[in-house]
Parts: C-alpha cells; sequence; structure tokens
C-alpha cells in the first residue's frame, strides 16, 4: 500500500513539473531574432541616394570640387594633351579628355593619303565622329578651355560633335590648339558658331613644346 502511494506522488510531481515547464516564456528567442533581422537590415533612402551619386563619378571630369575652370581636350598623338595638362595645372582646373569612340589610327592620321578617314572627315563639314568617353556637366564652371589639333587647317569633326552636345550660356570659352605650323585659322569662330551658345573669346595656336611660362603669360593676358 505504502509502495502505491508513492509511486503515484512521484507521478503526481511530475506532472506538475511538466506543466510549468510548458508555460516557460520565449522572450529570449524573439529578441535574437528581432536583433538578427535589423543587423541586416537594407540601407534607408539616403544611403542609397549615396551610392547613387557617387557610382561612376570621375573628379577629373566634374564640377563636384567646386572648381569653377574646366580644360577640355583633344589629342590624338599626345601633343595638346601636354599642353592641356600644363593649362590645368596653372589654372587649378578639372580636365576632361574627348575620346574618340574608334581611336585614331596612324594609318587614319595620314594627310598624305586621299583615301585616309581624317582626310575624308575634313573634307566633309557635315561629319561628326561619335565621342566614346563619358559625358560630363558643365554645372558650376565659369571658364572652359578648349583644346584640340589643327588638321587640314581646321579643327577635328570630333570638337564639333562635343561642341554640339553641350549648353555654354554664360561660360567663357577660350579655344587653344597646337600644330606644327598652321595658325589657329578659322577654328575657333567655327566652334563658336557649332554650340550655338558662350562668350567665345580668340583663341591661340602653340607649339607642343611650349614652355609653362608662355602659357603663364597668355593665361594673365586673359585676364586683363
Amino acid at each position: 500500500m505504502k509502495k502505491l502511494i508513492l509511486i503515484l506522488t512521484s507521478g503526481l510531481l511530475m506532472l506538475g513539473l511538466t506543466a510549468c515547464g510548458s508555460n516557460a516564456p520565449s522572450d529570449v528567442s524573439e529578441k535574437t531574432d528581432a536583433s538578427e533581422i535589423e543587423s541586416t537590415q537594407v540601407p534607408g533612402p539616403s544611403e542609397g541616394t549615396l551610392e547613387k551619386e557617387t557610382e561612376g563619378s570621375s573628379p577629373e571630369s566634374s564640377g563636384d570640387k567646386g572648381k569653377e575652370v574646366l580644360v577640355v581636350y583633344f589629342s590624338a598623338t599626345g601633343n595638346t594633351k601636354g599642353v592641356a595638362e600644363l593649362i590645368a595645372d596653372i589654372t587649378d582646373a578639372d580636365i576632361y579628355e574627348i575620346k574618340a569612340l574608334q581611336e585614331y589610327t596612324s594609318d587614319d592620321l595620314n594627310w598624305n593619303d586621299d583615301d585616309s578617314r581624317t582626310t575624308k572627315e575634313q573634307n566633309d563639314a557635315s561629319v561628326r565622329p561619335e565621342i566614346g568617353s563619358d559625358p560630363l556637366s558643365l554645372d558650376g564652371y565659369k571658364t572652359i578651355y578648349i583644346g584640340y589639333p589643327i588638321w587640314w587647317g581646321q579643327e577635328p569633326r570630333i570638337m564639333d560633335t562635343f561642341v554640339e552636345g553641350y549648353d555654354f550660356s554664360g561660360i567663357t570659352v577660350i579655344p587653344f590648339c597646337t600644330s606644327g605650323s598652321s595658325g589657329i585659322g578659322n577654328s575657333g569662330n567655327a566652334l563658336s558658331a557649332n554650340a550655338g551658345s558662350g562668350n567665345w573669346l580668340e583663341g591661340r595656336r602653340f607649339g607642343a613644346d611650349v614652355s609653362r611660362e608662355e602659357l603663364e603669360s597668355w593665361i594673365n593676358g586673359l585676364q586683363d
């Protein structure tokens, strides 16, 4: 009889403990799940905007740094590039290179060949070679130097492509060119006419070996 009572008592105790365990709070597991969700949240609107604005940006080709001067140039052989870089350094300007989508080869530049690419382009004022470099914003710029080589006494047709694609209103535009002997000719006026906007100043021709002092003297004279 005593054994039977002990067995029944033990059984009742076990049932009581099991019932208490089933009613235990689950706050700990819920808090853990919530913290994991919070740590993997998708960035808010401001973070997404920042990423979108900085994607693909280039300090050399935008006014994001607050500079008011920009040097734009096209250079098939490197001569104009060297002068453009000097002007950018003197004026503390941003710099942007116009690159042809189809790059010019040495055969393309052969002026002795009537069938060369550049000969055909320069003999047809309606040709507009496609630009391969990324577009840029002119917002914030007050002065733009535009440089190019002289081909057949004219600006390369890709320069016409460039100026026709932008609004230069409120901007002072200063052409400069490089050549072995030819002057700047009517190229600056042609670019101004094709652009149809902007305050275009008279341009100047430089040799590839122009000195920094000569460029500084020219730039300072523009401000007088």
